[in-house]
């Protein structure tokens, strides 16, 4: 994994553990909190998927590059 990927990587897993630790230690019922957990959840792993998938698309565009000018 290059380097831009594990940092991306360690920022998300900061957001995550943050915005969870934010939910439990609000005041709330359970099953609201459960439900904060659930959305955020989503969001933070469609972020991460978007992210990956911008810098996969990336990353093949320099190995086409790189390709085409070894030919």
């Amino acid at each position: 994994m290059s380097k831009s990927g594990k940092i991306l990587v360690a920022v998300a897993a900061g957001i995550a553990a943050g915005a969870v630790l934010g939910i439990l230690f609000a005041p709330g019922k359970g099953s609201e909190t459960r439900k904060k957990l659930n959305k955020k959840a989503q969001k933070i792993a469609d972020e991460v998927k978007e992210k990956f998938n911008g810098l996969k698309e990336e990353l093949e565009k320099k190995v086409k590059e790189a390709g085409e000018e070894l030919a």
